[in-house]
């Protein structure tokens, strides 16, 4: 095999494994969620992929404790705390697989979802390792489901958030903004595509947060959070295309210390 072919392959193998990759009272909601548990839903932003130190009962969900649920459970002692978010979970997978949690006592919820959903993980792989129209039309494609196809997904996700805990504080948090645009980056994608990437990831924030408050939960950006830690700010709290390849396009750490867990906490 050529070099060229290798680490093509071996690209494909990371891109492949990427997941693309959240009304009450706040002050109320909060005593609220400690009395009567905690229950963390969504994909691989919520499970920690790419934060380490997973839990060995997690098994390919690879829920973390540096994921933010851990981190707010722990410091805030709630009354049961189910932590049930998974790597490559899809709206509707989620309500298919991890519903069961929620119960009419449940007092505080958190979710991602939406990312897997429009293929972010494809787009990824498109804009790596092809040229520059073929990942501008990647992008294009995922941001028509975003409009047209996801918010119907979200809408009975949440519908059935809602039915199962009607007495929840629901907040669901979105994506972060992947790059630092005129940044440290020199190689890689093209400026018109990094700046392509982040306005799908404002698009998925905005259907997201739409859907979120007709539902009547709290939607909490995490956009200002990560501001001068995306990928080419030289600061990054996410991984680019890394090794093990479920890392890629992940938050860090520090990015679910730093970024997620300040957004849920402002917003429970």
């Amino acid at each position: 095999m050529s070099v060229r072919r290798f680490w093509a392959s071996a690209s494909t193998l990371v891109l492949a494994a990427v997941a693309a990759l959240g009304v009450a009272q706040p002050a109320s909601a909060n005593s609220l969620a400690a009395a009567d548990g905690y229950v963390a839903l969504g994909d691989s932003y919520s499970s920690g992929v790419g934060a380490g130190s997973y839990l060995s009962d997690s098994g390919d969900c690879r829920r973390s404790t540096n994921a933010y649920p851990y981190l707010w459970a722990a410091a805030n002692s709630p009354s049961s705390f189910a932590f049930v978010a998974c790597s490559g979970a899809t709206t509707s997978s989620v309500a298919g697989t991890q519903l069961g949690a929620l119960n009419s006592s449940t007092g505080l919820v958190s979710v991602t979802a939406g990312g897997n959903d429009v293929g972010f993980a494809d787009v990824m792989q498109d804009c790596v390792l092809s040229g520059e129209a073929t990942c501008l039309s990647s992008i294009g494609s995922a941001v028509s489901q975003m409009q047209n196809s996801l918010p119907s997904g979200l809408s009975s996700l949440y519908g059935s958030i809602r039915s199962r805990a009607p007495q929840a504080h629901v907040v669901v948090l979105g994506y972060p903004r992947f790059y630092q645009l005129s940044g440290s980056c020199i190689a890689g994608l093209s400026e018109k595509e990094r700046a392509a990437i982040n306005n799908a990831s404002d698009v998925l924030n905005g259907v997201i947060a739409k859907q979120a408050a007709d539902a009547g939960f709290t939607f909490s950006s995490v956009v200002d959070e990560f501001t001068g830690h995306e990928l080419c700010s030289g600061d990054a709290w996410l991984h680019s295309v890394s090794i093990p390849v479920y890392n890629s396009y992940h938050p860090k750490a520090a990015g679910q210390s730093g970024g997620y867990l300040p957004a849920f906490r402002s917003a429970a």
